[in-house]
């Protein structure tokens, strides 16, 4: 099985190398491709065992969480680039549900899906609303938190015009930041409700996975809009804010129950 999970990171992340055909750096993009595939991997291979609910769970997480929370980030501070970010939403919308479906199918003839089903503990219908607003309330926390020490410390020479871009906002760049996080959140929803693993590797998992997804993977290749630097300071201060946020929908939408004696990754029924 390990042979095949390197396998299918390898293949899959040649899928994201699509863009190296016009922008070059064929090799960060394939590492990138290589890292996002690795983060997926666990969501294919212990979540939903049918492949329409797995492209489904895996499409919402790469077009929710890698590309439009990535571009309603990047219109804010790069105002200048927004008619080029946003005309490039409808193509990578298209690649990215490409991706998926290739990723999907290479799951199945690869045979990484776990047969086993495993009951996965849900809270009560009534709890969940209330949740996942407060998960989105926390990545606001986060994101002012470790946002505001990233920006003092390290990134303030790159972004000189931000406090006053944010301040043009008001009140509204809060409830812009509430919106992302409540995005991301219900994207990894059918993650953490299909994750057939006990409560703590489903929490590590879904927080990693939303690092990979709108951070680390994006920001491993060179681009123009920022320098090296930059790009590796970003990709520290995205995991204090999104593997928060991810182990935090995670932690709040699965209950605690008993790992089951018969197998190490069995969530029995609460």
């Amino acid at each position: 099985m390990k042979l095949r999970i390197a396998l299918f990171c390898l293949l899959g992340g040649l899928c994201f190398t699509v863009p190296a055909m016009n922008d070059g750096h064929f090799g960060y993009w394939w590492l990138s491709g290589i890292v996002t595939a690795a983060a997926l991997a666990p969501a294919l291979r212990f979540g939903p065992r049918h492949m329409l609910a797995q492209f489904g769970t895996i499409s919402l997480v790469l077009v929710v969480i890698g590309l439009v929370c990535t571009l309603s980030e990047g219109v804010v501070f790069f105002p200048e680039m927004k008619q080029q970010m946003l005309a490039s939403g409808v193509g990578g919308t298209v690649m990215y549900l490409i991706v998926a479906g290739v990723l999907t199918a290479l799951a199945k003839v690869l045979k990484l899906t776990d047969p086993e089903p495993q009951e996965v503990a849900h809270r009560p219908i009534g709890l969940v609303g209330p949740l996942v607003l407060a998960s989105a309330a926390s990545y606001v926390v986060y994101y002012l938190i470790f946002g505001a020490i990233t920006f003092q410390f390290f990134t303030k020479q790159y972004y000189p015009h931000a406090t006053e871009q944010v301040a043009a906002m008001g009140s509204w760049f809060w409830g812009y930041q509430l919106a992302r996080g409540l995005a991301m959140t219900l994207a990894v929803v059918p993650v953490i409700y299909t994750m057939r693993l006990p409560r703590w590797q489903a929490i590590l998992i879904t927080g990693l996975m939303v690092w990979v997804v709108g951070g680390v993977g994006p920001l491993l290749v060179p681009n123009a809009m920022m320098a090296t630097a930059q790009r590796y300071i970003h990709m520290v201060e995205i995991m204090s804010q999104n593997v928060a946020l991810g182990m935090t929908a995670a932690w709040l939408l699965r209950p605690k129950t008993h790992t089951s004696q018969a197998t190490m990754h069995a969530v029995p029924t609460a």
